[in-house]
Order: C-alpha cells, then structure tokens, then sequence
C-alpha cells in the first residue's frame, strides 16, 4: 500500500488508561483531547516534513480508514498533521 500526492496512510497509536488526581481516564473519556497520535505507514510524493515511521499527531476529524490485510489505517492529507514527533 502506497499514499500518493499529499496523502499520509497512518495507524493510531493506542494509548493506555491515564490517571488524573487518581482517577483513571480510558480513551473514551477523554473526549477533550483534539489530537490523535500515529505512526506514518507511507507517506505520498508531494509530503514534506514526514518520512515512514515518524510519529505524528492529527486531527481527530481529519481523514477517513481503510482496511488493509485486516488491519484499519487511516488516510489524512499532510496538513492535517499539526506535530511530528
């Protein structure tokens, strides 16, 4: 699998329960947080600033999944990232 132009395939990095004055927030809590953070799978021709296993954070609402080799990635454009790790 192969993004081209300015799209990004990523996978969701899942994130364990966080704690907070000892209570503890699973992710479905934790609806305030705007930004999720992902591995780039593949990165297209046109992206700048990202390469192949950097890790990024994005926009929640950005992009949509697709499913390949019965695992869910998402595709994003590169200006929805807004932080590469």
């Amino acid at each position: 699998m192969k993004a081209i132009n300015n799209y990004i395939v990523v996978q969701k990095i899942k994130q364990g329960p966080k704690t907070v004055g000892g209570l503890i927030l699973t992710e479905d809590v934790d609806v305030d947080n705007r930004y999720v953070k992902a591995t780039a799978i593949s990165v297209g021709n046109l992206v700048e600033g990202i390469k192949e296993k950097d890790v990024v954070y994005y926009d929640k609402h950005a992009g949509h999944g697709v499913q390949y080799k019965d695992t869910l990635y998402q595709v994003i454009k590169s200006g929805d990232v807004v932080l590469v790790d």
